[in-house]
């Protein structure tokens, strides 16, 4: 069984917010594979619970805002007992450019305060992560960037490239993650 997280912050004010780019692309496949998103509210998230051919996927949105989202990906973890190594967490990066992404098997959390929740949580920096880039202004204060609204041009870029990440996660099912980094992962625009 796979989990796959969408990061964001929950309530419609956010709902257009750079750091919800994560809560965003959840609906965006889910929309591409045609599954009618009937969230169930529990773990202190949304998720969903489906199968990508032989595979069972659970979608999660956490609920408890970004800086403690590792608290829902640890109950549902536990829940239905995943693996570390079956977890994708996608959430913004402010150091890709808008328009780039990046897989990475694991790491530091970069300053990013939900990826630094679930590592702290989880007890490990060991999840596979999908990156999406929000680029940055260095002449804002970083919460009020990443919490500032998506403009319409970057939107039509990230609708393009949601596009591209739904190939991306459709092999993310049938390749090993190595492979799919080799396939996918590339320098920034």
């Amino acid at each position: 069984m796979k989990l796959i997280v969408g990061l964001g912050n929950p309530g419609k004010e956010y709902s257009n917010t750079r750091h919800n780019i994560g809560f965003n692309f959840l609906d965006y496949y889910l929309d591409y594979k045609k599954i009618e998103p009937s969230w169930a509210s529990k773990f202190n998230g949304k998720y969903l619970q489906t199968s990508m051919g032989d595979e069972k996927v659970i979608f999660l949105k956490p609920q408890t805002y970004m800086n403690l989202s590792g608290d829902s990906v640890r109950k549902v973890m536990d829940y239905f007992h995943i693996d570390l190594s079956d977890i994708l967490v996608i959430s913004d990066d402010l150091d890709l450019n808008v328009g780039n992404f990046k897989l990475k098997l694991y790491g530091s959390c970069g300053g990013h305060n939900g990826l630094r929740d679930i590592e702290n949580k989880l007890g490990s920096p060991q999840f596979k992560r999908l990156k999406i880039g929000i680029s940055n202004n260095k002449e804002l204060d970083t919460k009020d960037y990443v919490l500032g609204s998506i403009s319409s041009h970057d939107k039509k870029v990230f609708d393009e490239l949601f596009h591209e990440l739904c190939f991306v996660l459709d092999d993310y099912f049938s390749m090993p993650f190595e492979e799919l980094m080799n396939k996918y992962n590339r320098k920034n625009k």
